[in-house]
């Protein structure tokens, strides 16, 4: 696989402040997508584009040389379930950015012609089998093909007779969680450690995200290091101790704020959703020179249970973090 090409892209990403109400609350949070958040016409997309596309392609082709189960599964993901998926996301990339990303229907095959890659995909008519490209290791599948093109990770859920399940993970920027922990779990079962996810633990939300949306809803942790891949595994020769994030050192602080933009889309005639999630990072720096983001910010944590503070890493350094954020 080839390196990016280089387009005059957006300089930053768009930017977002889940803690903005000053209280830690666990809730689905589903917007419609196309809220304003304050990002323009960035705000209205699925799959977000800008200069960061780079290190994302990086990091995935990374990933996916180490060794791909690692980072993408499956588990019943039928081929019509995969093909349905696959040709919104390839209708979509062309249809949100045109400049980048060609996509012909003609004739007996689907051409997916990638700017910012190099690479044409050609599909199957069902848009169940990919060829086109000599990649290292070779595409799996449609969804992985498509998944190499973005700056999301991707999922999708699938229900049957009351059932869900995530038939397919796709993960190469994990953090708390792998795909291959995850893959084949209800949407009830795959949030359990999460405090205070009653919310979530009720078979309505998995019918939201079907039936309704499009959406977008947001996740957020605190972090010492703002690399994309976070797998609790090491890649081969890595020494774990180099590889995990490290506690928070107010000696020597290095704190980020990691935003993950989730965009649901259901399709409710084949009872499935796909989700698609954007990482970003604001760097703790920004946001304790700057009394707007971090007096939220501070009123959050300061707004959290012992076992929220234990979930999110900040029962042993909460005081620590907070006085050198408003030590600012």
């Amino acid at each position: 696989m080839g390196a990016p090409h280089e387009f005059a892209l957006p300089a930053v990403a768009a930017r977002y402040f889940p803690p903005s109400s000053g209280k830690y609350e666990v809730k689905p949070g589903l917007m419609p997508l196309g809220t304003d958040f304050g990002n323009g016409a960035a705000d209205k997309l699925t799959f977000q584009v800008d200069a960061g596309f780079a290190e994302c392609r990086k990091v995935k082709q990374a990933a996916r040389a180490e060794r791909l189960a690692k980072y993408y599964q499956t588990r019943d993901f039928t081929p019509e379930i995969a093909g349905v998926v696959c040709r919104f996301i390839a209708r979509r990339l062309a249809e949100e950015h045109s400049g980048l990303f060609a996509l012909d229907e003609r004739g007996d095959e689907v051409t997916l012609r990638c700017a910012l890659t190099g690479e044409t995909l050609r599909f199957d008519r069902a848009m169940q089998q990919v060829a086109g490209m000599a990649a290292e290791p070779a595409y799996a599948d449609p969804f992985d093909a498509l998944a190499a093109q973005v700056q999301e990770d991707l999922a999708v859920v699938r229900r049957v007779g009351g059932k869900d399940w995530a038939c397919a993970i796709h993960l190469c920027f994990p953090y708390r969680w792998t795909a291959e922990e995850k893959i084949g779990l209800d949407y009830v079962t795959m949030h359990l450690p999460v405090p205070g996810m009653e919310t979530f633990r009720k078979p309505g939300m998995v019918t939201n995200m079907i039936k309704f949306g499009p959406f977008t809803r947001f996740v957020w942790e605190l972090c010492t290091d703002d690399r994309l891949n976070q797998h609790r595994e090491p890649p081969p020769g890595i020494d774990p101790e180099a590889w995990h994030e490290r506690p928070f050192d107010p000696r020597h602080p290095r704190l980020f704020l990691r935003v993950e933009r989730e965009v649901l889309w259901g399709f409710p005639e084949h009872d499935a959703a796909l989700l698609a999630v954007r990482i970003s990072f604001r760097d703790g720096e920004e946001i304790r020179k700057d009394a707007a983001l971090r007096e939220p910010l501070c009123q959050t944590i300061e707004s959290m249970s012992l076992e929220a503070l234990r979930y999110k890493g900040l029962a042993e350094n909460r005081d620590a973090v907070l006085a050198w954020l408003r030590g600012g």
